[in-house]
């Protein structure tokens, strides 16, 4: 009997004190911390020991797994149809090294051009320039002309390889400009020739005295506001992302990353490319994005992980479904993957993607190429659906002093500065601000190298006297929202959101709301100026579903116009409603090529009769959208209506 009383209270406190764990679980995300934590410290702790050693350059990572009795076979790339060990790539690279010192005289810390699509010799290319102690310029392999010209005199280069699949766009007014710089353009001759090449080991000498601060790569930035800039990228940045994040996400040595993302942006190359090598596991990639292949190629590759950057996922979702021409099976969800990595999965995309393509986890994230922070949400269920980054108790008390949200001057587009102090305000907890980060006052360099050449655009990334004099904080030109349970949400990009009727409105939430509606493929949101009116109307460029359009006219039908009025004035304040819509012909709207959405065209283009081509555009009338033309447009210049 006395015994049975005891056991009474174990068998009321256990359950109590699992549940009173729990609830503190869930409420300060302890695990989900403790996992962030788990990625982040071995991560570190290699970094300090491999430049301790002398071997923070990549190539010594790839060297050792190629030689290593454990990995030397297993296979490293895949592309298109073909297939290399790490072993025979180490050899291939060895060749390409030899021949970049042979050919071109490439010496230590020399910067060399690469302007490629995807290609397994941009990689080869890569790895033998870091096995040189040269570093690679990457470029936009979409650039021409003048935007060209200016990237490659940013990277003051003498050297630049071309991939022949994009050779015409190194025309002879690219080359005139620079006449003091060699173009060599890698054909399939070339390739035969350099893999005629001995495969001799560059001397340890030429690397091993890399410090983690040093430079291991130019990287530019999209260019979706001006010129691209070359964004200097460290050893301690490639090795740290790289090897956390394939710790996040728990990828293995035996699972395969695809990505159809371009290799001359920071997501792709370093978070999947790099990430992949940081893992010892296999890399698949293929030349350009495709709607139409992507599965077809994550399947043949049988990929576990792939990468999306922008609108990808939309893309994919507007597709019809892949059935199988034997069968008749549905083969949307006929494949491994059990984790979808990038950023800009909007909201009204997330769990329609998940659900179609039966995939289990989401890890998005938020981090600029030239910045130091980043935010990581590894979401596999609705809590944090649409938030680019998330944390817990610990990582506050860790990471929040660092970190700032501020408020805004959307007139002059910087952070508020209180007119009696002088510094910045935080906003209150869910309220949207400019993210900024922290950096030591007196070694900015060492969390943020800047943009290479560029003084005057490094210097307008840096904030002085913030919350303190003499203090020093990165900008990063972004709106984001911190909530009370921890999760981060991006907002805007400053310079996007603009004022209507004296109120701030954010493009990406009114996007969201506009992209649910049934009718709607695809969808950006601006603000346009109008006269007559102060500040800008929003307006909503549209590709529509062929359902949602009127026999080959491709003009919304009066259904659809109604409905989607109704939409829009039921999930938005009256100031966000976007009082115009711009049909966008084709199928897709303007992007860069990442995916991401471009503004600047639609922006300046307004919605003045005659500069939108042959886009039809609609304004909001009482519960319908009307056509707009040029009596609508004499009206409103007129001044007898108001908006």
């Amino acid at each position: 009997m006395a015994a049975s009383l005891a056991t009474v209270p174990l068998q009321v406190a256990v359950p109590a004190l699992a549940a009173a764990a729990a609830y503190l679980n869930a409420r300060c995300q302890i695990s989900y911390d403790l996992h962030l934590l788990s990625a982040i410290l071995p991560t570190v702790a290699s970094n300090f020991w491999q430049e301790t050693r002398g071997r923070i350059n990549i190539f010594y990572h790839f060297e050792n797994l190629a030689t290593s009795r454990a990995s030397a076979n297993r296979t490293f790339l895949r592309f298109e149809d073909k297939a290399y060990t790490y072993a025979h790539a180490y050899e291939i690279v060895l060749r390409h090294a030899t021949w970049l010192k042979e050919r071109h005289g490439v010496e230590k810390g020399e910067l060399v051009a690469l302007d490629f699509q995807n290609t397994d010799a941009l990689i080869f290319l890569l790895l033998a320039l870091w096995s040189l102690g040269a570093r690679p310029a990457l470029l936009n392999y979409n650039l021409s002309g003048h935007a060209l010209v200016h990237c490659v005199k940013r990277a003051t280069t003498r050297l630049v390889l071309v991939d022949a699949a994009i050779a015409e766009n190194v025309g002879d007014d690219v080359r005139s400009e620079l006449s003091q710089v060699s173009f060599e353009v890698v054909s399939p001759e070339t390739e035969a020739q350099i893999l005629a090449m001995q495969a001799i080991r560059p001397l340890d000498e030429l690397r091993n005295d890399a410090k983690g601060d040093d430079m291991a790569a130019l990287i530019y930035t999209s260019g979706t506001t001006g010129l691209p800039k070359a964004a200097i990228v460290s050893w301690s940045k490639i090795a740290v992302v790289a090897g956390f994040t394939s710790r996040l996400i728990g990828t293995s040595s035996k699972d395969v990353f695809y990505s159809a993302m371009p290799l001359y942006h920071s997501t792709a190359l370093i978070l999947g490319f790099l990430h992949t090598l940081a893992a010892g596991a296999t890399f698949a990639f293929s030349r350009k994005f495709s709607t139409s292949h992507f599965w077809i190629d994550v399947r043949r590759h049988e990929a576990n992980v792939i990468q999306y950057v922008g609108e990808t996922c939309r893309y994919l979702l507007s597709a019809p479904p892949a059935i199988d021409p034997v069968s008749g099976e549905n083969l949307d969800t006929k494949h491994n993957v059990r984790v979808a990595f990038g950023n800009g999965l909007r909201p009204d995309v997330w769990n329609r993607f998940k659900e179609r393509f039966g995939i289990e986890t989401i890890a998005e994230f938020y981090a600029a190429t030239e910045g130091s922070f980043a935010t990581w949400n590894l979401s596999r269920n609705d809590f944090s659906v649409g938030a680019v980054g998330r944390g817990g108790y610990i990582y506050n008390m860790l990471l929040g002093r660092g970190i700032a949200i501020v408020e805004v001057d959307h007139e002059t587009e910087l952070p508020y500065r209180d007119p009696h102090t002088g510094f910045c305000s935080r906003v209150r907890s869910g309220d949207p601000g400019e993210l900024l980060f922290s950096l030591p006052p007196g070694d900015v360099k060492s969390r943020f190298q800047g943009y290479y050449g560029d003084k005057d655009a490094t210097s307008k990334k840096i904030m002085r006297d913030v919350f303190s004099k003499g203090d020093a904080w990165f900008r990063t030109g972004d709106v984001l929202r911190w909530d009370d349970e921890n999760r981060v949400f991006f907002s805007d990009r400053i310079g996007d959101t603009f004022r209507w009727k004296s109120e701030n409105v954010s493009t990406a939430e009114v996007a969201q709301v506009v992209g649910l509606h049934a009718a709607i493929q695809e969808s950006n949101v601006y603000g346009v100026e109008l006269p007559e009116h102060e500040g800008r109307a929003g307006c909503a460029a549209v590709v529509l579903k062929k359902e949602a359009t009127v026999g080959d006219s491709g003009l919304p039908s009066d259904e659809t116009l109604k409905s989607l009025a109704a939409h829009v004035r039921a999930g938005l304040p009256k100031y966000a409603l976007p009082l115009f819509v711009r049909v966008v012909k084709g199928d897709t709207l303007l992007a860069t090529g990442t995916n991401k959405q471009q503004k600047h065209v639609l922006r300046t283009e307004g919605v003045r009769p005659g500069k939108t081509g042959e886009d039809a555009v609609f304004w909001l009338h009482g519960d319908t959208y009307e056509r707009f033309g040029a009596r609508e447009w004499k009206s409103l210049s007129g001044g007898r209506v108001r908006l």
